[in-house]
């Protein structure tokens, strides 16, 4: 998962800076530091562990219980800094704030919040009860068709109208239920960020 002696602690004393990240939203929820020592016992528990010089070595959720279960863990450039893409159980900062960075870093990565929650309900689609309309969406071509292009049209609508105000409103209808066409069919909002990275690369060439 991530190779402790590459890792350059003598130039934080002892320490690198780890960036925590929500894998399923990107959303950055904390920075904090770690050693060798709270690395290791990130890897062999499954869960992150921080060296503070302050409080010591800690585990994030002991007390809490807003555990952050380690997808991935990986070094910059200079070995310096982790990047942890986690799972987390709750809020990570210690206000009870998603992120400890607020509302802009929530703000930012809205997208990939909303692509998670459409995720999660297809993922409970057959094991839940509730009968949520994302769930109807996933279950019936031919509803979400039909929203999809009322949506479009409301669109169109409100940019003929020159009404900046509605067609931002129209745009996230639009989106939100492009991403539960997409995910029907067993598309995903990363193959859209591939081609999208992959346009932006011919047309810089």
């Amino acid at each position: 998962m991530l190779d402790l002696d590459a890792l350059d602690f003598e130039k934080g004393q002892g320490l690198v800076t780890v960036v925590a990240q929500d894998v399923r939203t990107g959303v950055v929820l904390m920075v904090a530091h770690a050693d060798r020592e709270a690395l290791q016992r990130t890897i062999d528990s499954g869960e992150m562990h921080y060296r503070s010089r302050t409080r010591g070595l800690w585990h994030k959720g002991a007390t809490s219980g807003n555990t952050q279960h380690v997808v991935s863990l990986s070094a910059d450039c200079d070995g310096d800094a982790v990047l942890a893409r986690v799972v987390p159980a709750g809020p990570a900062c210690h206000t009870g704030a998603t992120s400890c960075f607020g509302a802009d870093a929530l703000r930012a990565e809205a997208l990939s919040a909303l692509d998670a929650v459409v995720v999660g309900r297809q993922q409970s689609a057959s094991s839940s009860s509730e009968q949520s309309y994302t769930r109807r969406l996933l279950a019936d071509r031919n509803l979400r068709l039909k929203k999809l292009g009322e949506e479009a049209a409301e669109l169109v609508t409100a940019c003929a109208d020159a009404d900046a105000v509605r067609a931002s409103e129209e745009a996230a209808d639009l989106i939100y239920h492009a991403l539960v066409a997409l995910h029907a069919v067993g598309a995903s909002l990363d193959d859209v960020r591939t081609v999208l990275a992959s346009r932006a690369d011919h047309s810089a060439r």
